[in-house]
């Protein structure tokens, strides 16, 4: 779905496609449906309203948001202590930091910035660097339907240097997505002498990441090895009766989930 939409010229059309299919819009859609059909269909009426209202309250629980993570994206295991020290000075070897999107303007800095996310996949990877001595690579330019401005490599490589006191050895600022963030780190890689990457990103995004890298390698003719170095993992924990209450954070990991799924399988 993801090359059909960019040989078409429309792959800016994905946030706009993207917030059709999420929720709270189905069952928005629902509710209105059933509305109009309370006069002439009743029952059917009555059935797509509780469903729509239904679906409105779930799709804003953390339960739900749990367990689609862990049904649909499958996080994988953070790295052991062991397996971070296996990675020092490991030959051939970098650490490759994707990026989680920007700000195009903080106010509080006068400066572009990156999100949450990109903040705290960046500073993994640069502790990650500390540990094992490996060089570390940003992944980021502007998403689709980004307002114009410095890429998320860039403000990375700033953030890096001025905030944590490391610099990047390389960065990547033209991808969009992360289909692209791997076609365009390959080549990179590649140049280098790099055949074995340490991939930094939040859990509920690895799996859509190690795909895209494993698709690009594929294309490329080229046996990257790509280690799975997920950060932003949820300890275990039971779940109990507030979990099925509606809630900013059961909201947030719903719509995560699901946009990562679909992404996946669009091969975004």
């Amino acid at each position: 779905m993801n090359d059909l939409l960019v040989g078409l010229g429309i792959e800016s059309w994905k946030p706009a496609i993207e917030a059709l299919l999420l929720p709270p819009a189905p069952f928005v859609l629902m509710v209105l449906v059933g509305g109009g059909l309370m006069r002439r269909h009743r029952s059917a009426g009555w059935t797509l309203l509780l469903a729509g209202a239904l679906g409105s309250w779930l799709m804003c629980t953390a339960a739900i948001g749990t367990a689609l993570t862990q049904l649909l994206l499958q996080p994988p295991a953070a790295l052991s202590e062991a397996a971070v020290a296996s990675l020092k000075k490991a030959p051939k070897t970098a650490i490759v930091v994707l990026g989680g999107g920007r700000k195009s303007l903080a106010p509080e800095y006068g400066l572009s910035d990156l999100n949450a996310f990109g903040v705290e996949r960046l500073r993994y990877g640069l502790w990650l660097s500390r540990q094992t001595s490996l060089p570390v690579a940003f992944s980021g330019g502007i998403g689709h339907g980004g307002l114009p401005g410095p890429s998320e490599a860039e403000i990375a490589a700033r953030v890096a240097a001025a905030e944590f006191g490391q610099a990047l050895r390389w960065t990547e600022s033209e991808s969009r997505d992360t289909n692209e963030n791997a076609m365009r780190m390959l080549p990179l890689m590649r140049a280098q002498g790099v055949e074995h990457v340490v991939l930094v990103t939040h859990g509920f995004h690895m799996r859509r990441a190690l795909a895209a890298f494993e698709r690009a390698a594929q294309r490329a003719s080229f046996p990257l090895r790509v280690t799975p170095a997920a950060m932003g993992l949820e300890p275990p924990y039971r779940l109990d009766l507030r979990d099925w209450l509606p809630s900013r954070d059961g909201f947030s990991k719903v719509h995560i989930a699901l946009h990562e799924w679909l992404g996946r399988l669009a091969g975004a």
